[in-house]
C-alpha cells in the first residue's frame, strides 16, 4: 500500500512537491536535468520552474548548464546549493574515527580524522566538542548527525561494542548537546543502506550486504531497506554459528562466524595482538604481505578466511534466498585473493537447488566509504519531509 499524504492547502501541496523534486535530485546524485526530472515526477514544465525558482531562493539548489552536443533549448541540473543542508556523519571504529560533511545529492568531504583511547566517555567526549565547532562554523547549514558504530545499536541509541567492552553506551545523553539531532546506526547495516541507495542493490528485491572490518555485519536488504528487527540490531550475521565453530566470543556466545573473518581473525592467526580495536595497520600490513606472497602464513591464513568466508555466505542463501551479495571492507579483499576457493565453500553450503543459479558476490562500487555514505542518508531521510524542508524555507526564504 502507497501512502498518499493528505494536503489541505495549495501550500500543502507546493511543499510536498518541493520535497519530491528534492528527494529525486538526492537520489539521483544530482545528475539529472530539470527536464528529466520534470518527465520521471510528472509536473508540469511551468510547475517545476517555480519549485526550483523558491528552492534556489531558500538556498536549497543550484543549477549548473548540462553538457549538451544538441541544438535547442538549453537545459540545467539542478544540484546542492553552495550554502545549502549539511549533514555531518562520523565513522566511528573500534580503534578510531572519520568525520565527514554530506551535501544533497550525496558528495560527502572527510573534515576530520583521529585515533581513540577506546573509553567511550572520553571517545564521545572529543566527538561532541568537534561536532559542537563544527555545528557553529556551519552558520545553521548543519541539519543533523549520522553516527555509523563499529557495534550492534539497540533503539537508536544503545551502543554494545564487544571488542571494546562497551555495553549499553547511551551515545544519546553522551551528544545531547551537540546542538542538532544525532542519528546512529551500525556500520555494516549503514554500509547495506548506501549499498542499497547508491551501490550494486540499488533496485534490487532480495539482496545480502556484508560487511567485513574487525568483525563481521551485515543486512538483509528487502526493496532497497536493510530489516532492522524488533530493536534495530538485526544483521549480525558474524555472531552466527555458519560454519561449526565452537571457539567463545568476545559477544558471550560460541562459535561465532566473525571469529574465522575478518582483521582479528587474520591478527590471531599470525601471533599478533587481537581484540579492542588494536592493530588495523597490522591487519592491512599482513593482508598486503599475503596478497604479495611475501608470507606464506598469512597468505594460508586468508585462504582460512576466504573458505569460512564463502561457507556463511552459502548458508546466508540458504537462510534469505537472496537475489545478489554484495561485500565490503576486507571482505573484498578476501574475496579477490582466493575467489576460486571462495565459490567452492560457498557451492558446497549451498543447497542443491541452489546451485544451479547461485546469487552472484560481487564487490561494492562504494569502496570503504558505505558506513559515512549511509549515516549521511539517516540525516538527509529525516531532512527531507514536508515538515523540515518547510522549516528551512520559511528561515531561509530570499537568502539565495
Amino acid at each position: 500500500m502507497v501512502f498518499v499524504p493528505r494536503l489541505r492547502t495549495s501550500e500543502d501541496l507546493r511543499v510536498h512537491n518541493e520535497t519530491r523534486l528534492l528527494r529525486a535530485i538526492h537520489d539521483g546524485q544530482a545528475t539529472a536535468t530539470r527536464s528529466l526530472l520534470t518527465r520521471e515526477l510528472g509536473m508540469a514544465r511551468g510547475t517545476a520552474s517555480v519549485l526550483v525558482a523558491e528552492l534556489i531562493d531558500a538556498r536549497l539548489l543550484a543549477e549548473t548548464p548540462a553538457p549538451t552536443a544538441s541544438r535547442g533549448r538549453p537545459t540545467r541540473i539542478p544540484g546542492p546549493h553552495p550554502h545549502g543542508p549539511i549533514a555531518l556523519t562520523v565513522d566511528l571504529r573500534e580503534d578510531g574515527w572519520e568525520l565527514a560533511a554530506g551535501e544533497l545529492g550525496g558528495v560527502t568531504e572527510t573534515l576530520a580524522t583521529a585515533g581513540h583511547s577506546g573509553s567511550p566517555q572520553r571517545v564521545f567526549a572529543e566527538l561532541a566538542n568537534t561536532l559542537r565547532h563544527e555545528v557553529e562554523l556551519s552558520g545553521g547549514r548543519v541539519v543533523g548527525v549520522g553516527m555509523s558504530v563499529a557495534g550492534p545499536v539497540r533503539d537508536g541509541r544503545l551502543v554494545h561494542v564487544p571488542h571494546l567492552a562497551w555495553d549499553a553506551t547511551d551515545v544519546s545523553e553522551l551528544l545531547a548537546d551537540v546542538g542538532v539531532p544525532v542519528l546512529l546506526g551500525n556500520d555494516a547495516t549503514l554500509a547495506a543502506l548506501a549499498e542499497a541507495r547508491r551501490g550494486a542493490l540499488r533496485g534490487i528485491g532480495t539482496g545480502i550486504h556484508l560487511y567485513v572490518d574487525f568483525d563481521v555485519g551485515g543486512s538483509l536488504v528487502v526493496d532497497g531497506r536493510p530489516l532492522g528487527g524488533a530493536t534495530g540490531i538485526a544483521g549480525e550475521f558474524g555472531h552466527m554459528r555458519l560454519t561449526g565453530g565452537t571457539a567463545p566470543c568476545m559477544c558471550g556466545a560460541r562459535g561465532c562466524w566473525g571469529l574465522e573473518i575478518g582483521a582479528n581473525t587474520l591478527l590471531r592467526a599470525l601471533g599478533e595482538q587481537a581484540g579492542y580495536g588494536r592493530g588495523r595497520a597490522q591487519a592491512e600490513r599482513l593482508l598486503e604481505q599475503a596478497i604479495t606472497g611475501r608470507s606464506p602464513q598469512a597468505a594460508q591464513a586468508l585462504r582460512a578466511n576466504a573458505s569460512a568466508l564463502g561457507a556463511g555466505l552459502g548458508a546466508l542463501v540458504n537462510a534469505n534466498d537472496p537475489e545478489l551479495i554484495t561485500l565490503s571492507g576486507f571482505g573484498v579483499a578476501i574475496h579477490d585473493f582466493a575467489p576460486e576457493l571462495v565459490r567452492q565453500s560457498y557451492l558446497e553450503a549451498l543447497m542443491t537447488f541452489h546451485r544451479d543459479a547461485p546469487p552472484a558476490i560481487v564487490a561494492t562500487r562504494l569502496g570503504r566509504r558505505g558506513p559515512i555514505l549511509g549515516a549521511m542518508e539517516l540525516v538527509f531521510d529525516e531532512f527531507l519531509t514536508p515538515d523540515a524542508v518547510r522549516a528551512w524555507i520559511d528561515a531561509h526564504r530570499g537568502d539565495g
